[in-house]
């Protein structure tokens, strides 16, 4: 997860917004496909909600220190 965070804090937030939509999408896929054939990677879906909690944790430090800049010009 620390590499996928020292990722996440290189791109810029639009990226990483783009980055939530498309994860979230696999999310929702992965579940409506689970039930009909489940993964070999049983643990996939734990692994993708992980890397959007990192992400989403990124993201809201990352729009934080816009706040802060934006509020000291």
């Amino acid at each position: 997860m620390r590499k996928q965070a020292k990722e996440f804090k290189e791109k810029t937030v639009k990226e990483l917004e783009k980055q939530l939509i498309l994860l979230n999408e696999e999310l929702s896929k992965f579940r409506l496909t689970e039930k009909a054939a489940p993964a070999k990677d049983s643990n996939l879906q734990a692994k993708k909600r992980k890397q959007l909690a990192v992400l989403l944790t990124v993201l809201n430090e990352k729009k934080e220190v816009e706040n802060l800049q934006a509020k000291k010009i």
